[in-house]
């Protein structure tokens, strides 16, 4: 489960973040997560909590926003998800537009 590792960085950046900005408590934390990512929203969740005790964000919310897996075919140039192959032509060779993103989105404090 890479996601704890993942989230001892993430919360190592806020707490920088925090430091430099003289902020010392965060009410809530979003992140954006490509549905194409290696990144299990779940397990982000799930050891959200243990990675920020002792930290500025132990006890803060996490919210969680989903992007959307976005593919366009290179033949016909069609944009589209939820498919393997373009629904236009068929074509199967394909470039991922969106869906492969981890953001930090915003910080409350």
């Amino acid at each position: 489960m890479h996601e704890l590792s993942l989230m001892m960085t993430v919360i190592e950046t806020v707490e920088k973040y925090a430091e430099e900005n003289k902020i010392d408590k965060v009410e809530s934390l979003t992140l954006q997560i490509g549905e194409l990512c290696s990144v299990i929203p779940a397990y982000v969740e799930e050891c959200f909590p243990f990675a920020a005790k002792g930290s500025l964000l132990e006890g803060a919310d996490l919210v969680i926003e989903t992007i959307a897996a976005t593919l366009k075919c290179k033949a016909c140039g069609c944009e589209f998800s939820d498919k393997k192959n373009c629904p236009s032509c068929g074509g199967t060779d394909l470039t991922v537009m969106a869906g492969r993103e981890f953001y930090i989105k915003e910080i409350a404090v």
